[in-house]
């Protein structure tokens, strides 16, 4: 099966490998783009962990909590251009957009769409949206929120005038609000982006096909059959200490993990939200270059 010229510039941009391995690996997974992530990955010829997340978007990433701290709302509006995000009016919409979804009991995003607005029962949320966008004349999107609620106590964090948000579910003696070891430990989501609390969160099947991955790695590497399984026993435990947030080595004491500091200030950790700004939407690279030449021989 022959890959389309877009196949191969996805696959390119997520793993970072040659157009010839991509082209490869698409004819060998039937033009799949996961599957040839995978199969990249499985050769040693890819980047994807580190370009899977990568920010393609613009606008803001907004974080609300109420005033017991006990539920409060991370949400993510787009917009085409950093000007527009940084413009006063868009600002506003997405401040407006936060109080909204905090008031609201929804949870699905084209549910809280049709909703009547919390400011005018005349308009729904989707027509205060298309209002700013013939005011602005760029497009506007509503991509994601998430909800937490808690008989803790929720600490928020907004990094990079709204480039990162997080909020995070604390509970125990030492979970007070804007204390400075919630502060810390939000930033520290925000730097190390883990994508669980601990690894017994982690699917079986996520574990069972990062272990494949490494194994294929080995034997690429023409590692020995024997000691394949303990190698592979040791990329699993730093696999760990980078995606679970409780093996992570903390941000302001490298020392130390999370859950070692957690202990020591008898917090614990039930929840968080990250959200980056763009994280999986894939624009279109323009070539100005290219423009140019077409423009002169019209």
């Amino acid at each position: 099966m022959s890959s389309s010229m877009d196949q191969i510039k996805e696959l390119r941009s997520r793993t970072s490998a040659g157009i010839m391995d991509c082209k490869e690996a698409l004819a060998e997974k039937d033009g799949d783009i996961e599957a040839a992530v995978e199969y990249l990955r499985e050769k040693g010829m890819s980047e994807a962990d580190d370009k899977a997340g990568r920010v393609a978007a613009e606008g803001r990433v907004n974080v609300l909590i109420d005033d017991d701290n006990q539920e409060g709302i991370v949400v993510e509006v787009n917009c085409e251009t950093d000007f527009v995000a940084k413009n006063e009016l868009f600002g506003k919409l997405v401040d407006k957009i936060s109080e909204h979804i905090l008031q609201s009991d929804t949870e699905k995003l084209d549910d809280l769409l049709a909703e009547e607005w919390y400011q005018d029962k005349d308009k729904e949320v989707d027509t205060i949206i298309r209002e700013t966008i013939a005011e602005i004349g760029e497009n506007i999107n509503l991509r994601r929120f998430k909800r937490l609620k808690t008989e803790g106590c929720l600490q928020g964090y907004i990094h990079l005038n709204g480039k990162i948000g997080v909020l995070v579910d604390l509970s125990g003696e030492g979970a007070e609000v804007d204390s400075r070891i919630a502060k810390d430990i939000s930033m520290h989501i925000a730097a190390s982006a883990p994508a669980y609390i601990s690894r017994e969160e982690i699917d079986d099947t996520a574990i069972e096909k990062e272990k494949k991955i490494y194994r294929e790695q080995m034997l690429n590497e023409g590692k020995p059959e024997h000691i394949i399984d303990d190698i592979v026993q040791g990329k699993m435990e730093k696999y760990y200490t980078q995606v679970c947030l409780m093996e992570q080595p903390f941000v302001r004491d490298e020392d130390i993990s999370v859950n070692e500091l957690l202990e020591e200030e008898a917090l614990t950790v039930n929840d968080f939200v990250r959200f980056e700004l763009g994280e999986g939407i894939e624009v279109e690279e323009e070539n100005f270059a290219q423009e140019v030449k077409e423009e002169m021989n019209k």
